[in-house]
């Protein structure tokens, strides 16, 4: 989607490695790794999270959204979204009447809680010689819920690529062209399936066409969490 930053004495082992990336096993692993399909230069990892690590990742994201809970966002035009959004990490994308922007608080005003571990393991294997990721932008999607066409461009500096993780019922992914409109390519995302843009497919158009009910018994309720890391604030 669519810049805000956000220390002191004593930084953790956890801050050390957001700063310098991710460790030498992990570069070594991401030799071996490669996308399953592209699209439009958009990188697809099918089946990349086994189950056990999917279940893994959803039990640390409910003990997030216990700390920042969802809540439906609202576009500068004053429409409302039909996903329900929340975020980890040292900054969390809002959108309201004032527009699109990355804060460091939740609507209610506490501080967004860290991005799990578990979250940034796909991260570390697929892009390890990238700084991490400050933000994770969390997307509920209930049966019904979609997302238009849109850039991902509120982030300081383009350059960085953005990871997304899908988790539940299965999702019509849609991506155009880096301008508005013409010719558009989809493929289906399944619960444990990567994404990732960067270079070319950085700021390409897309969205979420559909999302296919009852294709996932990974949440409780059904519907689709999308799980969507990026590096927001500036870098030295």
């Amino acid at each position: 989607m669519r810049s805000a930053s956000g220390g002191k004495a004593g930084k953790s082992d956890s801050v050390r490695k957001h700063e310098f990336g991710c460790n030498t096993i992990q570069r070594q692993q991401h030799m071996s790794i490669q996308p399953t399909v592209r699209i439009r230069g958009a990188e697809v990892y099918k089946g990349f999270l086994s189950p056990e690590r999917q279940q893994k990742i959803v039990a640390d994201i409910r003990a997030v959204l216990r700390k920042a809970p969802l809540f439906s966002p609202v576009t500068a035009g004053g429409r409302r979204m039909s996903v329900r959004i929340t975020s980890a990490g040292a900054l969390g994308w809002i959108s309201d009447r004032k527009g699109y922007r990355y804060e460091p608080c939740h609507p209610s005003g506490t501080l967004w809680p860290p991005i799990p571990e578990s979250v940034l393991d796909p991260w570390c294997r697929i892009l390890p010689a990238t700084p991490l990721p400050d933000s994770c932008l969390i997307n509920f999607y209930a049966p019904g819920a979609r997302m238009g066409m849109h850039q991902d461009r509120d982030e300081a500096d383009l350059r960085w690529p953005i990871l997304s993780v899908s988790l539940g019922d299965d999702a019509v992914f849609r991506i155009g062209r880096v301008q508005r409109g013409g010719a558009t390519q989809s493929v289906v995302l399944s619960s444990g399936d990567v994404l990732v843009m960067r270079d070319e497919a950085r700021l390409a158009y897309h969205g979420i066409e559909r999302i296919c009910p009852g294709t996932s018994c990974l949440l409780r309720n059904g519907g689709r969490l999308n799980l969507t890391l990026r590096i927001a604030g500036n870098r030295a």
